[in-house]
């Protein structure tokens, strides 16, 4: 279908549908868009026309027979263009922002017809997500989604001017660079020109901006593109977006003050005010009282170390967990003892799901309950621990310690808000003094927590070579109700430190040059004293919208099978290019 009144009549938008207001009485219009929804009365057609900043009711009266009758063949999505004059409406549609006002229309043009969608453009969303990861443009013009989108730029801009306005500089790094040997797994690219040969899609510009402030621009940032071949969930993607920061000379005091302040002006996007200056969490602290090295402070539960109080009473199980080796801790959560028996048993499941070997349970209600059996006294003596009241339960995880602390904070950090105004906060906080190794067991090794580059404590140094799994880095994340948002750390300035940790890491001095050769000369051609950070774009998006999954916040998202479901990638390629690259499939 493609018809108009006008032949002739150019239609250049005056306006956005969602952008007409009561104050705009009497204007001659010109709306371009996409029609919402019709309504046929016989002796009026009405037609909501929608665009990326709303919609707005046209109206098509029968004093204009020829034009009510183009109206009546629009559908759904097609794309028109409308000329006419705003007016007042009888009455007003107060759920709508262009609610007191409708355009009267002159004029119609179908610029496009559109068959009929396979679901309805609408919010709340009217199909399934992988019907709308299909059809992604189709869900795009929803409004939320536009919505969303506009968020994403105006987030994206808001960092812009603040960074740019504080010195930093925004320079770009490069994307076919060098493979990396710590981290998640690199997506490969192969060079046609030099087969055999592979460059990486970068997981983070880490050694590029650490290079650019040894070349002298002493503030860079970049809104940047980072790209891992990993596992997907709801906050994780393939290809993701990061705010990199890097600065020499750095103050870490000033640093996390000039962080704080960006996430002010984010959050200021939406209304919500940050309090400030967050609070500093150490890595071992966080673990133990939270269970949790990205501790969700909203939930009003701290976790206690009980392994004592458990060694001192009869219960063999306590006992024999200690006496293995193990650990107890304890979580009271007040007001919880009215619990039933089948919603203690799914936490009990839900532990072990988690690695645990089991969940005790203690109440207090009429006598003592519990899933342990044990004295009256060993009973109090756990209960005074945790200072717990009779209304309260507890809840204790006896084994391995990182198994305890997670299976209990996961369990704390899934429980309930309740109260509004605690769901509403934000709760940021800084986690700081991660361990600067972990221990491998796929690969037999230590491992760098977060990268090589990161430096160690200064009064850890002595510990390096004797001691590694004791020595602390100068690392930080940023952490916002339960999900890290950022992280980074003091880099290493000095190359003999840095061969140091290179070494630490199993790698031989052949591997290091192989891998690191011209940023160890950068380093040794005088590098200054420098750190950073990248904070997760699509996260804090995400958590600006109120949204939780990314894929809500990113336009042309991956499933968490890793596919587009639009365009059909990954897909097989020509035997043509496989051969230019010097590559073959092999057969499994």
């Amino acid at each position: 279908m493609s018809a108009t009144t006008e032949p002739g009549t150019p239609y250049k938008r005056t306006d956005y549908c969602g952008g007409l207001r009561a104050a705009d009485e009497g204007r001659e219009v010109v709306l371009c868009g996409w029609v919402h929804k019709t309504r046929d009365m016989g002796h009026l057609v009405f037609v909501d026309v929608r665009d990326r900043e709303g919609l707005v009711q046209v109206v098509f009266q029968s004093d204009r027979p020829d034009l009510a009758e183009e109206a009546k063949k629009l559908r759904n999505e097609f794309v028109v263009g409308v000329r006419g004059r705003v007016r007042r409406r009888s009455a007003a549609n107060k759920d709508l922002a262009t609610g007191e006002i409708e355009v009267e229309a002159a004029g119609l043009r179908v610029f496009a017809a559109a068959k009929v969608p396979p679901f309805v453009v609408a919010d709340p969303p009217q199909a399934s997500e992988e019907l709308r990861l299909k059809y992604r443009y189709l869900d795009l013009r929803r409004p939320g989604m536009q919505r969303r989108i506009r968020l994403r730029h105006e987030a994206a801009l808001a960092a812009r001017n603040y960074l740019s306005g504080r010195g930093y500089l925004e320079i770009e790094t490069p994307i076919l660079a060098n493979p990396t040997p710590e981290g998640a797994r690199d997506f490969l690219v192969p060079s046609r020109v030099s087969k055999g040969r592979f460059y990486a899609l970068p997981q983070s510009p880490q050694q590029f901006k650490q290079t650019l402030m040894v070349a002298g621009f002493d503030r860079y940032f970049q809104i940047v593109r980072c790209f891992r071949d990993e596992a997907l969930r709801a906050d994780r993607q393939l290809e993701f977006t990061q705010i990199d920061i890097e600065t020499s000379f750095i103050d870490l005091d000033d640093f996390f003050a000039l962080n704080e302040g960006l996430m002010e002006a984010l959050f200021a996007l939406v209304g919500r005010k940050v309090e400030r200056p967050f609070p500093r969490l150490p890595y071992a602290e966080a673990m133990e009282r939270y269970g949790s090295d990205k501790p969700d402070l909203r939930v009003p539960l701290e976790m206690r170390d009980l392994t004592a109080v458990a060694s001192a009473t009869g219960s063999e199980v306590l006992k024999g967990a200690v006496a293995a080796g193990g650990e107890v801790k304890g979580l009271r959560v007040p007001g919880a003892g009215a619990l039933s028996r089948a919603q203690l048993d799914k936490l009990g499941d839900k532990a072990k799901a988690l690695g645990a070997k089991g969940l005790v349970w203690i109440k207090r209600q009429g006598g003592w309950k519990s899933a342990l059996k044990a004295a009256e006294a060993d009973y109090e003596a756990i209960w005074a621990a945790l200072g717990a009241g009779d209304p309260d339960l507890v809840l204790l995880v006896a084994g391995e310690r990182e198994a305890a602390l997670k299976a209990l904070g996961e369990i704390r950090r899934a429980w309930p808000l309740g109260d509004p105004a605690l769901a509403d906060r934000l709760a940021f906080c800084w986690v700081v003094d991660f361990p600067l190794f972990e221990w491998s067991e796929e690969e037999g090794r230590f491992v760098s927590m977060h990268h090589p580059f990161t430096s160690p404590r200064d009064e850890d140094l002595p510990l390096l070579e004797a001691a590694p799994a004791e020595v602390r880095a100068k690392a930080y994340d940023l952490v916002l109700n339960g999900h890290e948002v950022g992280g980074g750390s003091i880099r290493i300035h000095d190359m003999g430190v840095q061969r140091r940790v290179f070494q630490a890491l199993g790698l031989s001095d052949e591997e290091t040059e192989e891998k690191f050769g011209y940023f160890l000369e950068a380093l040794s051609l005088g590098a200054p004293p420098h750190g950073g950070i990248a904070h997760g774009f699509d996260r804090l998006v995400m958590l600006l919208a109120g949204e939780e999954s990314i894929r809500e916040v990113i336009p042309f998202p991956k499933t968490t099978g890793a596919l587009d479901l639009m365009t059909g990638s990954p897909s097989a390629v020509d035997p043509r290019q496989l051969d230019e690259l010097g590559l073959k499939i092999k057969d499994r």
